[in-house]
C-alpha cells in the first residue's frame, strides 16, 4: 500500500512564467494541482521539502494530502523540473486523484537473498535489467515497492514479470514478459579463457619467425663462404708483384 503523508503547500494567485519566476525569487517552488472534477490549484512549496520526498525511491507511488483554503486534497507527484545547471526543482506537477482515478507511476524494484543465490555464490553477477516497473492502478491499490527473491538462482537464470505476484487490479503497462533481472557469468573467467588464447595465438606467430631465421643463417653462411679453388688459384706461371 502506498504512504500517505501530509505536504504544506502555499496558494498561489497568478499562473504564467512571470508569476513563476516572482515565485522562485521568493525561495519557494511553484507547483500546480490538475486533475479530477475541479480546475487546476496553484501552490507553492519549500525547496528543501520537495528535494527530501524526490530522495523517496517511492516518491511517485506515495500520496500527498495538501490543505489549501481549509480543503484537502490528496494528490500524486507526476513530475518534477529540475534546473539543467544546478539540478534544483525549478517547478513540480501534482495530480489530483479521486476514488476512481487511474494512474501510471513506475514502482521500484528491491532485490533479496543475494547470499542464498548459488549462482552469485561462485561469482556470477546480479545485472538488473528494470530497477522500476511502470504498473497502471488507482492509488490506493498500488504497492510502494516489488520485492524479487533471488534464492536459489544460478547462472544464467533471470526474472520475469510474469513471475511477480501484483494486487489486484494493478497491471504492468508492457504486456509482454519482459525480464526484471538475471544472474550473468563472472567477468573472471572471461578473462581467464582470453589468455590461453592470446598465448596460443603470440607461438603460432613465432614459429614462422623462427622457420624463417634458419634460412636467412644459411645465406649468411653462403656469403661467408671461400671462393672455390679454381678461382682462388692464381695463374699459372704468375709472379708475385714485385715490392716497391
Amino acid at each position: 500500500m502506498p504512504k500517505t503523508s501530509s505536504l504544506q503547500v502555499q496558494g498561489r494567485d497568478r499562473a504564467g512564467k512571470g508569476a513563476a519566476r516572482a515565485t522562485r525569487r521568493n525561495g519557494l517552488v511553484p507547483a500546480v494541482i490538475y486533475g479530477g472534477s475541479q480546475e487546476a490549484t496553484l501552490i507553492a512549496l519549500e525547496p528543501k521539502t520537495l528535494v527530501a520526498l524526490m530522495h523517496d525511491p517511492a516518491f511517485k507511488t506515495n500520496i500527498f494530502e495538501v490543505e489549501i483554503a481549509g480543503k484537502k486534497q490528496r494528490t500524486m507527484a507526476m513530475d518534477v523540473q529540475l534546473d539543467p545547471v544546478s539540478d534544483r526543482p525549478i517547478h513540480a506537477d501534482f495530480r489530483r486523484i479521486e476514488k476512481d482515478t487511474l494512474v501510471r507511476v513506475p514502482v521500484p524494484v528491491r532485490f533479496h537473498n543475494e547470499s542464498a543465490s548459488p549462482g552469485i555464490k561462485v561469482g556470477g553477477v546480479l545485472n538488473i535489467v528494470r530497477h522500476d516497473v511502470e504498473v497502471r492502478g488507482k492509488p490506493d491499490d498500488l504497492p510502494d515497492h516489488i520485492d524479487i527473491d533471488l534464492t536459489g538462482l544460478e547462472i544464467g537464470d533471470s526474472v520475469h514479470i510474469n513471475a511477480v505476484t501484483l494486487p489486484n487490479g494493478v497491471k504492468p503497462t508492457i504486456a509482454r514478459n519482459f525480464t526484471i533481472c538475471t544472474i550473468a557469468p563472472p567477468t573472471v573467467m572471461a578473462v581467464e579463457e582470453e589468455k590461453p588464447a592470446a598465448a596460443a595465438a603470440a607461438d603460432g606467430a613465432a614459429a614462422p619467425a623462427a622457420g624463417a631465421a634458419a634460412p636467412a643463417a644459411g645465406a649468411a653462411g653462403a656469403a661467408g663462404a671461400k671462393p672455390a679453388a679454381g678461382a682462388a688459384a692464381p695463374a699459372a706461371g704468375a709472379k708475385p708483384a714485385a715490392k716497391k
